[in-house]
């Protein structure tokens, strides 16, 4: 993909409907840490609570529409306030009860961080799959939570049976 915004990024699509589409790019972190991101919004996550453990984690680019606009996509679904049941056990959460959670109770056990979606209007990524700008595989839990976010693209490409090293982003035509 040309847009920079996209170019190299593996994004997991949240949300697919007559009306668009949403999704989080899981392989861009960003500077700032999930520590860094709590101390933001004014949220405790000290040493000694059980989500301490978080904050080392990267907080992500997960798109350019609304950066300012927290999302977190974990597993297992739980209750929070907001959340959009992705598949199976698997959630987007942009309530803040999530954040509490986290840093009070470390739940939920499986989380990517996120400032900003990507978004599709109506028909717009049918179009761009038709003008073959975009590869999908079904998506995988444990790309999505296990593997740092450097090995995440080529992980899914795997999963396509493509080596991302042979891949080029020049296209031809035949």
């Amino acid at each position: 993909m040309v847009d920079q915004n996209f170019s190299r990024t593996l994004t997991y699509v949240c949300e697919h409907n007559e009306n668009g589409a949403l999704g989080i790019i899981i392989n861009r972190p960003t500077d700032m840490n999930v520590a860094g991101l709590f101390e933001r919004v004014n949220i405790p996550l000290e040493e000694g609570l059980p989500g301490a453990t978080y904050g080392a984690m990267p907080v992500y680019s997960g798109g350019p529409v609304q950066t300012d606009r927290g999302f977190v996509l974990h597993r297992p679904l739980g209750q929070w306030q907001s959340t959009l049941i992705v598949k199976d056990e698997i959630g987007l959460t942009s309530s803040r009860d999530i954040l509490h959670s986290m840093g009070m109770l470390c739940e939920p056990t499986q989380v990517l961080v996120a400032l900003g979606y990507a978004g599709w209007t109506a028909g717009q990524i049918e179009w761009e799959l038709s003008q073959n700008a975009w590869l999908t595989v079904p998506a995988d839990p444990h790309i999505l939570f296990n593997l740092p976010s450097d090995e995440r693209l080529t992980a899914a490409m795997h999963l396509l049976g493509v080596d991302f090293a042979n891949f080029s982003e020049v296209a031809g035509h035949a």
